[in-house]
Parts: C-alpha cells; structure tokens; sequence
C-alpha cells in the first residue's frame, strides 16, 4: 500500500501499488485479505490517483483465497479478463478512449502425429471417447498443448502417452485454424512428422481403444480419409513427405529481441537454402 493526504489533510488515503506495464497500464496483485468497505475506498483513491498520472489499463489479480473482494470491484467498473486455477484477472480501463485492453486468449492449439517407420507404416490409434467413439476409424495419436510448451514437445509427449512409443520430432508438415471451437474459442491443429526410436507399443487404457503400426497405404484408403477434405489433405501431405515430394517446417532456435527469451522459429530450411533459379 501507498499513501496520499486527502484535500483537507485530515487522513491519509491507502493507495493500491500498482506495477507500470509497457502499454501506460498498471498491474496490480493482491495479496493480503482487506476489510469490504476497505478495498472499495482504496481501489476507488487508487483509480483517482492513476487518472492523474494519465494510467491507461488496470489489472487486478485476485489470488483464489481473495475472491470475496471480486464483487466489490465489479461494481466499481472492472470486468472479468481471464481466470486460472489459482486465480481470477479483472481489467479496467480509465481513459474515454476506445478502450485497447487485449482480450484474453483465443486459440487452443492442438498437435497431430504423423509418426512413420522405415517400413511405411504409420502409428495409428483408436480412441475410446470423442466423436470417433466406435467408429472403427484409424487416425494420428491428437492431444492439446500444455501451457509454455513447445508444439515438438507436445506432439513427443503425447505419442508417448497414448502409444508408449518413443520419437524424434522432424517436422510440421501443416496446420489448420478452426472457429468456435472449445467453449467458443478457436483451435489450432499442427500436423507434426516425428520419428519413432522405438517400436513396442504400451497403449494408454484410460483413453485409448487400440493402437498399432499400419501400412500407410490402409491409412488412406479408409473411407473417412477419402472422404473428408481435411483427412484426406493430410494423407496426401504425409505420403508426399515420405515421397521427398514436400518439404515442410523445422523448428530453428532463435531469441526474442523485446524479452530476450529463446522459442522456436519453424521455417521450411530446404527452399530457404534452395539456389536461385536461373533467368
């Protein structure tokens, strides 16, 4: 807490402290328990000073333990951002300007692998929940990504899951972007080539039905493949892939410049380093 002397000097006013961020806001966590009436005199002093001092955006995190207080700032004008497990993320926005507070999240972000052995074959599961429930369908072993993990990681922990089969991450070979989604959010679906280093299959009981290694060529001939436009474009990817005819993205480590943290940048190497053709 800070404080400021009111305009007739009679008692000082708590004031929340509040982190700048890099957008002329103001970051506030909370983090000890406060009297009702309390947090709504010292939210509404703080709210005063910061319009002073030209503040834009305010975030309120509110730990699990403090909800109580959420109403309170509700009624004084904040609005639900985003919630955690662990906590809930209230906004506001000060100025009469159109207010450029980001939305939360939009997109899920799934991986598909495409898992292929020196045989031709593909690892290939049957789940035994979700829309492909006794369907008798063969696909790739799907899951989501975890937050601040990387697609590779993903698609290797999520074959290991499923099938107890080991890889090697190669490539994303595509992705495909969906609208209302998962409780109207988008989704992102990478399909990723990876390499098996191992060949016994432990399949996962809770989630999936069977599991086994399949020639490719049965893979597309299913008639859901063929049938379906997104299955079907896949397939062709994966077997112009094992065919040396596509090329896709590999992941190239590289370094933020504004945070200086270090991600994956997938970029296709083999066109990239391709001479130039001829006039």
């Amino acid at each position: 807490m800070e404080h400021v002397v009111s305009e007739n000097a009679a008692q000082p006013v708590e004031l929340f402290h509040g982190v700048e961020d890099w957008y002329g806001g103001v970051k506030v966590e909370m983090k000890d328990p406060l009297d009702y009436d309390v947090f709504v005199a010292t939210l509404r002093a703080s709210i005063s000073q910061w319009r002073q001092e030209g503040k834009k955006g305010v975030w309120i995190k509110f730990p699990i333990e403090l909800v109580n207080l959420v109403e309170a700032a509700v009624k004084e004008g904040f609005w639900y951002h985003h919630a955690e497990p662990k906590y809930l993320m209230l906004v506001y926005w000060i100025p009469e300007s159109p207010n450029t507070i980001p939305a939360n999240a939009s997109h899920q972000v799934g991986v598909g692998a495409f898992v292929i052995n020196d045989k031709r074959e593909m690892l290939v599961v049957q789940e035994k929940s979700g829309k492909f429930k006794g369907s008798g369908f063969w696909k790739f072993p799907t899951g989501v990504v975890n937050e601040g993990e990387d697609i590779r990681e993903a698609a290797v922990r999520e074959v290991k899951e499923e099938t107890g089969i080991k890889t090697e991450f190669l490539e994303v070979l595509a992705f495909r972007q969906s609208h209302q989604f998962f409780f109207g959010k988008s989704d992102l679906l990478f399909l990723c080539m990876l390499r098996p280093l191992s060949c016994d299959i432990k399949k996962q009981e809770t989630e999936i039905e069977a599991v086994q290694w399949m020639p490719i060529e049965d893979y597309v001939a299913q008639p859901f493949v063929q049938k379906h436009q997104l299955a079907k474009s896949f397939a062709d990817l994966c077997i112009a892939k094992i065919n040396d005819r596509y090329a896709g993205f590999i992941p190239v480590p590289s370094t933020s410049a504004h945070s200086g943290k270090l991600f994956d940048l997938y970029l296709n190497c083999y066109d990239l380093n391709k001479p130039p053709a001829s006039l």
